[in-house]
């Protein structure tokens, strides 16, 4: 019994060795990507919403200190 949790543990770090070695730089650009896009996505909607934006948020705060 002892020979197989021996053989289970190296397979174990075997397994995690290769996982903490890979490279991960193919996952910046995609990241980045993904950033750029949500900022461009907050920019369009609050140009074209401004004003209702605006507007909610006042009439949330104004009821806030009512």
């Amino acid at each position: 019994m002892s020979h197989l949790m021996l053989l289970a543990t190296h397979l174990h770090l075997a397994a995690t060795r290769r996982l903490e070695h890979r490279d991960e730089r193919g996952d910046v650009p995609g990241w980045v990507l993904i950033t750029v896009m949500t900022a461009g996505l907050v920019m369009v909607i609050w140009g074209v919403a401004k004003g209702e934006l605006s507007a909610m948020l006042s009439d949330a705060l104004g009821s806030v200190r009512r």
